[in-house]
């Protein structure tokens, strides 16, 4: 990683600190519909143990939660993992959920093979080079078990936000002081060899609206 693009890390990790500090709970109590199918996909491979990427505040973490999976979440906040912990004790599902700070761009905290699933709706489009994505997806495939699930949502090139704010490079755009990296089509299904890649599905969430894809893939047993 370069300067600039450490300087970007650094300043989007504030930028969220900020956010979650004057917004507690800023997406609410229900579950994301990708984090809806997630549970279905995780319930299909028969897993138990559920890795999420960039939990925040926790809606989706706490979902897996309920639903019977033991969750670990990690994101780069403290104040958003904090809340989510608080969340967890009064759901009463703490004993479910495991909280740990960390910045994807470095290797995931977890033993090969350790987890039956991975979980990340739009972080892998955070303000992350390629070449960064491309190594944390890696690191998802060493962490999951062979049959192991990743189910994962980005926003892409047809979204209303590319192309236009402040350019960073790399189809990353910067909007309201949230950067975001836009997918081509083409990064997803290079991020997809090696694994058995079930479904690149379309949607659109919140009010602009953005529009993203949501991908499920294995790793082959």
């Amino acid at each position: 990683m370069n300067e600039k693009d450490h300087g970007l890390g650094r300043a989007q990790r504030e930028h969220w600190e900020q956010t979650y500090d004057a917004h507690p709970g800023m997406y609410g109590d229900e579950p994301s519909a990708p984090a809806v199918h997630a549970v279905e996909v995780f319930r299909g491979v028969s897993a138990s143990r559920v890795l999420e990427l960039g939990a925040g505040h926790g809606r989706d973490a706490l979902y897996l939660a309920r639903s019977g999976f033991a969750v670990t979440a990690t994101d780069f906040s403290p104040m958003g993992l904090d809340q989510l912990s608080r969340a967890a004790e009064a759901a009463g599902v703490a004993d479910r959920v495991i909280t740990a700070v960390h910045d994807v761009r470095e290797p995931l905290p977890l033993p090969d093979a350790s987890v039956d699933a991975v979980y990340a709706h739009m972080l892998l489009c955070m303000a992350l080079s390629t070449a960064e994505i491309h190594s944390l997806v890696s690191e998802v495939r060493r962490v999951l078990r062979p049959g192991g699930a990743f189910v994962y949502t980005v926003r892409h090139t047809g979204d209303a936000h590319y192309g236009a704010g402040i350019g960073h490079g790399d189809d990353i755009w910067e909007h309201g002081g949230f950067a975001v990296h836009f997918f081509p089509r083409e990064l997803v299904d290079s991020l997809a060899q090696g694994w058995e890649l079930s479904e690149v599905h379309e949607f659109e969430e919140g009010g602009l609206p953005r529009r993203l894809w949501r991908v499920t893939q294995t790793v082959p047993r």
